[in-house]
């Protein structure tokens, strides 16, 4: 098929540009709103095709220049050719979008993105994939839509700067490692008081690994803990150090000050600590607390999100199903001085169901589900009857579901806020609230 001229008038939840072709829908990665393209067709389906950049005509004002050498091949990024502002504008329209098509929520009640105070150096989480070919080591992430390992010699830009420091350390380290082969990935975890090495380990001498790391402990400047993974989270075993990873979080507040809280190895925290504190900065206002109430935090983890409201509530019940993330959301109790907190490991399905079987009520539960949303436990939410759900999302489509299946149950959606956890991704996490409706559905 021969080239095509189009325009880009949007973007796609995704990251590709939007355009059309005769008609037909067609998204092209690496564009920007505004481009004049020649593009070549790579996909055709029934209701829609994909093309790629042959040639930038004419660029869109809001198309920069990406700082990372590897934009564009390296599959972790995909609109750091687009200005920031410009990114806020089509993440917020990308959102509301969703949230009409799943849930007809009305655009306004969504709020403009709150921005992350930083778009690089951000993250404090990363996944690095190795491939070790002779005397080479790859260490980096997978280029676009494949298993070929794109080398970040010179580190990751969004990730933080902790972590590019230990990674060039890994780096140095690893050429001696006797089986480079048998690490598929290394997971590196920072916070305000600790940076965790996780090896993916598949060779069969976990002990000789084990013993190669901790004689070359003094290499490894800032890790406060390395661990080696052969399978599930279960898994995990300690080579060296404990590996807590610690961060406060502020109070609102003489009654409710500060919180210091902690995680463990392999437990879930959100990778943009700014952006974290605006979350519950968020849930807290929705909440609007006024010391009688009876919290449920489902999909709790370390108890983020609840154990900062402590102070402000009659009492929180957490349900998380991951045991160690249960062990800390525990220990912070304790060490925060938190008395009027139960935290249950278990399925959040299981639990909820248990809760309703108990006569339990709540008035506000907050939830913070995996990307696949939460819809198998909305119908026994809503028969605990609380007053206010506040949803926290990383996926829009599934949040806008799961606002459908609450609205049939009698929830109706007062206020969306999304926020940008991810710049130079198309990824954003949002805050909703919901509230029971006067009248419920016959």
């Amino acid at each position: 098929m021969a080239d095509v001229r189009i325009s880009i008038e949007k973007l796609s939840f995704g990251g590709s540009g939007v355009a059309r072709i005769n008609g037909k829908v067609c998204f092209v990665p690496y564009s920007c709103p505004g481009d004049d393209l020649s593009v070549r067709i790579t996909t055709e389906k029934r209701s829609y095709l994909t093309a790629a950049i042959v040639d930038i005509i004419n660029p869109g004002l809001d198309r920069i220049v990406p700082p990372c050498p590897l934009f564009g091949s390296c599959g972790g990024c995909s609109w750091q050719h687009i200005s920031y502002p410009r990114q806020l504008t089509e993440k917020r329209q990308i959102f509301a979008d969703a949230l009409w098509r799943g849930a007809r929520v009305p655009g306004e009640l969504i709020s403009d993105v709150a921005p992350s105070p930083a778009i690089y150096g951000y993250r404090n989480r990363v996944q690095l994939k190795l491939h070790a070919a002779g005397d080479r080591l790859q260490i980096g992430f997978y280029r676009q839509e494949t298993h070929f390992v794109e080398d970040a010699c010179q580190g990751c830009p969004i990730a933080a700067p902790v972590i590019n420091q230990v990674l060039a350390n890994l780096r140095k380290l690893l050429l001696f490692f006797p089986e480079p082969a048998k690490i598929p990935q290394i997971t590196i975890d920072s916070a305000e008081h600790g940076t965790v090495v996780i090896v993916s380990y598949t060779g069969t001498d976990r002990d000789g690994a084990a013993e190669f790391f901790k004689h070359r402990r003094s290499e490894l400047e800032n890790v406060t803990g390395l661990y080696l993974q052969s399978g599930r989270k279960s898994t995990l075993w300690k080579v060296f150090e404990e590996g807590l990873l610690e961060y406060s979080l502020p109070g609102d507040s003489a009654e409710a000050p500060p919180c210091s809280l902690a995680y463990r190895p392999g437990g879930f925290a959100q990778v943009n600590a700014a952006q974290n504190a605006a979350l519950l900065r968020l849930v807290r206002h929705f909440a609007d607390c006024k010391g009688h109430e009876r919290i449920l935090d489902l999909y709790c983890g370390n108890g983020n999100f609840s154990l900062p409201l402590a102070a402000s509530v009659a009492s929180i019940t957490g349900i998380e199903e991951y045991e160690d993330s249960i062990a800390a959301a525990c220990d912070n109790s304790w060490h925060n001085g938190i008395k009027n907190a139960e935290f249950i490991c278990c399925d959040a399905v299981d639990g909820v169901k248990q809760l309703v079987a108990d006569g339990r009520n709540f008035d506000v539960v907050i939830l913070d589900p995996p990307r696949s949303g939460a819809a198998d436990v909305l119908a026994d939410i809503a028969r605990l009857k609380p007053e206010k759900i506040i949803y926290v999302s990383c996926d829009p489509s599934t949040l806008a579901r799961d606002c459908g299946m609450l609205s049939a149950s009698g929830y109706g959606v007062m206020s969306s806020v999304p926020v940008d956890m991810f710049p130079q991704t198309y990824h954003l996490e949002s805050v909703t609230l919901l509230k029971r409706m006067a009248r419920e559905p016959q």
